[in-house]
């Protein structure tokens, strides 16, 4: 059964240009309090991150942005079906989420990574997008649609997305989602693609100018796991893959995810292939 913040959306209104500078925000006439109060939160967003250094410090600042827009979890990153058409080159941008820890394992121990619509999706657009413009699209699958009804049985009911293109082509997606059943509206979406492109810039300036990444030592074994992670595989599977047990893989993808200071097996696994731990 579909969920019920899924149903139908209006679409995003067209391109406009009443943003000074910024061509890709929907031309919206907000009330006037309610503008001035956006106006200012952003504004004061803007200035605390003016100076800031730290890529945990900047995401913190966003997040508390957010969660005055009702926004409770983020999450930015690479996807890691981007890191097999990237030459190691190019640069990655780093991954944060806060999303909740059982939907992060969830989410990589079913490998959903491989059929997120949210990732089909951002390859395509320039824009935010509602989640629920995606659930409702006829080309959507009904597995890609699970994704969605299984991530608002952990919270995120409904959600925005924002691709964000950048030169050699770099890509990342930053997503905003909040545990109510109802759409953003434009005004709030307009001023999360400011926030988002923003971090984004500063973020990049961080990965240009930080130095090299130390390069943590795996074992084979340890090897081997994060590489079957990185390519959409559950726990079960890899066991069958490697012959070992489900403990054994859960055990050293945690090992992994300690040694490379990663939340997640998701994040653990786009981290390896960043630092050229394993090659997809």
């Amino acid at each position: 059964m579909k969920h019920s913040s899924m149903t139908a959306a209006p679409q995003l209104p067209g391109l406009g240009t009443r943003v000074d500078c910024f061509y890709l925000f929907p031309a919206i006439q907000f009330p006037a309090a309610t503008r001035e109060a956006l106006a200012v939160e952003f504004g004061r967003f803007l200035d605390q991150t003016i100076g800031v250094a730290q890529f945990d410090q900047l995401f913190n600042l966003l997040s508390a942005f957010a969660v005055n827009l009702d926004c409770p979890w983020i999450s930015y990153g690479s996807p890691i079906p981007d890191l097999r058409i990237l030459t190691p080159e190019r640069s990655h941008p780093r991954v944060m989420l806060n999303y909740p820890d059982r939907w992060q394992a969830r989410y990589s121990e079913m490998g959903y990574q491989r059929i997120d619509p949210i990732i089909k999706t951002s390859r395509k657009r320039a824009g935010a997008f509602r989640w629920s413009e995606v659930y409702n699209d006829a080309s959507t699958t009904e597995d890609e649609r699970q994704v969605f009804e299984e991530a608002a049985t952990f919270g995120l009911r409904s959600g925005i997305s924002i691709p964000l293109h950048g030169p050699n082509g770099s890509f990342a997606i930053m997503s905003f989602a909040h545990p109510w059943d109802r759409e953003f509206q434009n005004r709030t979406i307009a001023y999360l693609q400011l926030a988002a492109f923003h971090f984004h810039q500063k973020a990049a300036k961080f990965e240009n100018s930080s130095g090299s990444d130390e390069v943590p030592a795996l074992s084979s074994r340890e090897k081997e796991c994060i590489l079957w992670t990185a390519r959409g595989k559950s726990s079960w599977e890899i066991g069958t893959i490697l012959g070992i047990s489900v403990n054994t893989v859960n055990f050293h993808v945690k090992n992994v995810m300690r040694k490379l200071d990663a939340g997640g097996r998701t994040l653990a696994a786009i981290k390896a292939v960043k630092l050229g731990i394993i090659e997809l």
